[in-house]
Formats: structure tokens, C-alpha cells, sequence
């Protein structure tokens, strides 16, 4: 066995769906799971051990232990076999998910939390995740499907080759159909027409369409090769990305996307679209980071 996918735990029902999805995704990659609980309170100097007046399995360092116990024995549960380790880390849970990414294949998180992940929703967990770690990153959000396609959004950047490299993985890894998405916009403008004459376009009708059609098969060319059993269907959609991913996301299992794209700010380490879908999606999101999707 070998390759690793850690999870980030924290007592909730949400931080319980990510162990079991980590589980599986372990079991299907032939890797070990990690599961990983970020005990912030001996930064707060807060007793960590049971009151003297309360129960002796009280008090918030056994808080921490179980909850971790109940996440492995739910791993365990879904992907029975599976190497299953565990560790309480003193740290905040960002900066802790975030080392914990540099031995890790995947990191997997739920899309909100409690106890360890106090106060942090999927605005700052997630993202702050999907935007510094280092591997690629699944937020368990929305409804699991076991049938459905893989969904992979499609812009042509260079940084979005590794989020497609990802996405066909993971399709043979499931077993499942891929679509991948590029949905874009006429931006081509009129020009300014001479007094009296017809208005010109900078491009023929329809060539903008044809051209977003090659960008597409550009960015899979190679990949079916690697992947021969993948049944991969092109989709291209005129609109806005992240409204056609979101659409997309109601009927697939794995929405897969880039931190950043064509048309992103530099600088930015993830971009309004992938943000979005954290937010958004009504399924699992993997947001892939430049070359962590070769990891």
C-alpha cells in the first residue's frame, strides 16, 4: 500500500461524512487514511482534563480522543480493510491541515464544522485549504451520489491541466463517465461601422463557437490514452462558468475544478469561480492547485 489521504475531523456530522468519503477514496487509491483532529485549546490555557466535580471522561482532551474514535471506527465502516491511523495535533486547524497536506495525496474536509473547527464554515476552512495546501483538496458538501458522472470544468489554462488530469483519475477510479465543461461568453464586441454601412463582427458567425470547441478538445487531448475506460463527453456551454458548473453539480458525483483560471487575477491564489462552487455545489468539490493535481 502506498499514498496517503488524511481528513480533517471535528466531532460534527459533516466532519463524520468527510472520514467516510475519505475512506472510500483511500480504499479505491490503494492508500492509508490519516484521520487528523486540530485540538486548538492548549493555545487558550484552558484545563484540558475532566473537572474535579464533573465525570472522568469529561473534560476537552477526551472530547478531542472521541471524536476521533468515533471518525475512524465511521472510516472503517464505509471502506472496511483500509489502513486507518490517527493523531490529535495541538494547532489550529488550518495551519495543522495544511502541514498535514505535504505528506498527503488528498486532504478531505467537511464543508462545515464544530469543536476542533469552532466557528469556521467552508468560507475559511475550505478555502484557506483549497488555496494553500498542498495536494488537492475534496470538500464533502451536498448530496453523495453513487452513479453520475465526474464533472471537470475546462478553461484552458495551464493551471487548469492538472485539475483535468485529476478529474480523469478519478473517473477511472470510480468507475465513472467524465463531462468535461467549458462554458464561455461572447466577448467579441461590433466594431464601429462607417455612417451607412452594415455593422462588422470581429469574428464570423459562429467561429468564436468553433474556437472554444478546439480550446476543449486541446486541453483532453492525451488523456483518453492514459485513460482508456473513461467515457468522456464534451460539453460546451454559452454562459457563465460557475452558474453551468453549478447546474452541472445537481446531477454528478465529483465536481472537480482549478484554484485559478483563464481570465484570474495574478496574484490570487483561487479564483471567484472555485470559490463559488464551495460555496454552491450540490456535490462533492475538488479544487486542484497547479501542480499538487500531479501528486
Amino acid at each position: 500500500m502506498s499514498g496517503l489521504v488524511v481528513v480533517g475531523v471535528d466531532g460534527s456530522d459533516s466532519g463524520l461524512a468527510a472520514a467516510e468519503e475519505a475512506a472510500r477514496e483511500a480504499r479505491a487509491r490503494g492508500a492509508a487514511l490519516k484521520v487528523v483532529h486540530a485540538f486548538v485549546w492548549p493555545a487558550m490555557h484552558v484545563p484540558l482534563g475532566p473537572s474535579p466535580l464533573g465525570p472522568p471522561g469529561g473534560g476537552l482532551r477526551n472530547m478531542a480522543l472521541r471524536a476521533v474514535a468515533e471518525a475512524v471506527e465511521r472510516a472503517r465502516t464505509a471502506a472496511p480493510g483500509i489502513e486507518v491511523t490517527h493523531a490529535v495535533v495541538s494547532g489550529e486547524p488550518l495551519t495543522v491541515l495544511e502541514a498535514q497536506s505535504r505528506d498527503a495525496e488528498l486532504v478531505v474536509v467537511g464543508s462545515r464544522g464544530m469543536g476542533g473547527f469552532v466557528g469556521l464554515m467552508v468560507g475559511s476552512t475550505a478555502v484557506h485549504l483549497a488555496a494553500h495546501g498542498r495536494c488537492p483538496v475534496l470538500v464533502v458538501r451536498g448530496e453523495r451520489r453513487a452513479d453520475g458522472p465526474v464533472v471537470v470544468g475546462v478553461d484552458g489554462s495551464p493551471a487548469g491541466e492538472d485539475a483535468v488530469d485529476f478529474a480523469f483519475a478519478e473517473a477511472d477510479l470510480r468507475g465513472a463517465p467524465l463531462v468535461a465543461l467549458h462554458a464561455w461568453t461572447t466577448w467579441n464586441a461590433p466594431l464601429p461601422a462607417p455612417q451607412g454601412a452594415a455593422v462588422p463582427y470581429a469574428n464570423p458567425r459562429g467561429a468564436l463557437a468553433a474556437e472554444e470547441e478546439r480550446l476543449l478538445s486541446e486541453a483532453l487531448a492525451g488523456r483518453r490514452e492514459r485513460h482508456p475506460e473513461v467515457a468522456v463527453e464534451h460539453r460546451l456551454v454559452h454562459g457563465a462558468t460557475r452558474e453551468a458548473l453549478i447546474e452541472a453539480s445537481r446531477s454528478a458525483r465529483l465536481l472537480v475544478v482549478g484554484a485559478r483560471g483563464r481570465g484570474g487575477f495574478t496574484g490570487l491564489l483561487l479564483g471567484s469561480v472555485s470559490q463559488a462552487l464551495l460555496h454552491h455545489a450540490e456535490c462533492p468539490v475538488a479544487v486542484v492547485r497547479g501542480a499538487a493535481g500531479r501528486r
